[in-house]
């Protein structure tokens, strides 16, 4: 199996409870296909940078998959006329992430904006921290 990066773009109207759902539909259909879901994150509601299909604002979801191709192209395509979409795009990755570093919020419900909860530091955040950079 092949590891895939998804990212959509869903309606700003939908409220979090719903593109919750949404997200657990297109994670059901890569099940279904035998593949396997390796993380979900909701990016937030975020400004775009213009309008598509007259909306200014969009719900961002990151999927992380393992899925054969088959899986892959079954998504693409529901995703394709599913009305709650506004973009989507499927990038074939060379390894799978571990865990984001920017967002750690897994559902629409559980985010709040501009609150990112900072886990254990690791050695490179101390030596950041530690470290003074001069604006010339």
């Amino acid at each position: 199996m092949a590891l895939y990066e998804t990212v959509f773009i869903a309606r700003q109207d939908l409220t979090s409870e719903d593109v919750d759902s949404l997200s657990d539909k297109l994670s059901k259909i890569i099940t279904d296909g035998k593949g396997k879901i390796l993380s979900k994150e909701y990016w937030g509601l975020r400004s775009l940078t213009y309008k598509i299909k007259k909306n200014n604002r969009g719900h961002y979801v990151l999927l992380n998959i393992d899925a054969d191709f088959p899986a892959v192209a079954e998504l693409n395509r529901v995703m394709g006329f599913n009305e709650d979409i506004i973009r989507s795009v499927t990038l074939r990755a060379n390894a799978a992430l571990e865990e984001s570093q920017l967002f750690l919020c897994a559902n629409a419900k559980d985010y709040k904006a501009g609150k990112m909860v900072k886990k254990d530091s690791t050695k490179y955040d101390l030596v950041l921290d530690q470290t003074q950079f001069d604006v010339i």
